[in-house]
């Protein structure tokens, strides 16, 4: 092409910045990298799984140089994306004045929250491993189940997100999502002992919140019922939208649970290709028979209904 076709080409695309300008970010500050953050949750996948995720064997005897040699990698290099987006958009209260003090502070308190994240990843391991009867070992749940992963990097994203930190924690889950086929929103409060079995097309909103012991299939939605709009017909931000999952709940392949007012009880069993979205009292299983939506209690189903599809 010759050097006036490019140049033609070119200014219909800088002219293109001024006529769709939504989409551009110049002149701004300088957002966090999304390729440094994606290595940066790797590290911490090594981090967290020393000696599964890295290639290399890890010797007891070389474990503490190594955590240092990596954390100390981590902190660096996460430090400095925190105070991209606290340049960005800081949060409410944020010392504005002093945001290099801020990423310091927000990367300390999520390095020291690994250890306690680690024993909740634990019980993650355990549960996929109880709760799966193809699964062989823990080692395999690690190295090669998909749930425990996204599950992992959503524990991440959520301290983060507690916090207040914009687009990390997302940018975390996001890379997940691309990663297993498993969406869940670094918002969601997710208790022990979680399992998700197989997991393609899992879809967790922001305000869901999960108990103990909970088991998911793929397929899965815990999504909002309806989304409120203002005067002016735009979407209004916030607010609960996502369902409550009681502990020991069961919710089997492409159920589909809707609605910030919706709860599943304790102890309940959602079968698959359901819609709900009205709340499951405890230890209820919900069912499609004859094209109809039912729930009974579990102790009260004949031997001839329990074969719903699961």
């Amino acid at each position: 092409m010759s050097r006036k076709g490019l140049e033609h080409i070119t200014d219909r695309i800088v002219a293109s910045y001024k006529s769709y300008g939504g989409i551009n970010h110049i002149d701004g500050v300088n957002l966090p990298s999304k390729e440094a953050i994606v290595e940066i949750t790797r590290d911490l996948m090594r981090l967290l799984f020393p000696g599964y995720l890295g290639g290399d064997v890890i010797h007891s005897s070389e474990i503490h140089e190594y955590v240092t040699a990596l954390t100390a990698s981590i902190s660096a290099r996460l430090q400095k994306e925190i105070l991209k987006a606290l340049q960005y958009r800081p949060f409410p209260g944020c010392d504005v004045k002093n945001l290099e003090h801020e990423a310091r502070r927000l990367t300390l308190e999520f390095l020291e929250s690994l250890p306690a994240l680690r024993g909740l990843l634990q019980t993650d391991v355990e549960a996929t491993y109880e709760g799966d009867p193809a699964a062989i070992s823990h080692e395999e749940v690690i190295v090669a189940y998909p749930g425990l992963e996204a599950i992992a990097v959503q524990r991440m994203a959520h301290v983060l997100y507690q916090r207040e930190v914009p687009l990390i924690p997302r940018i975390m889950t996001e890379y997940a999502h691309s990663r297993t086929g498993i969406d869940i929103h670094p918002g969601a409060t997710i208790a022990s002992h979680f399992c998700i079995d197989h997991g393609t097309g899992v879809v967790i909103g922001e305000t869901a919140t999960i108990g103990t012991r909970v088991t998911l299939s793929q397929g899965v939605t815990l999504g909002a019922k309806s989304f409120k709009k203002d005067a002016n017909g735009r979407l209004v931000k916030g607010g609960k939208r996502h369902p409550d999952i009681g502990d020991d709940v069961v919710i089997y392949a492409g159920a589909t649970i809707l609605g910030g007012d919706t709860a599943v009880g304790r102890g309940s069993v959602v079968g698959s290709n359901v819609w709900v979205m009205q709340s499951v009292p405890p230890h209820s299983v919900v069912y499609f028979e004859n094209q109809q939506l039912r729930v009974k209690p579990l102790k009260e189903l004949d031997a001839h209904e329990t074969d719903f599809q699961i």
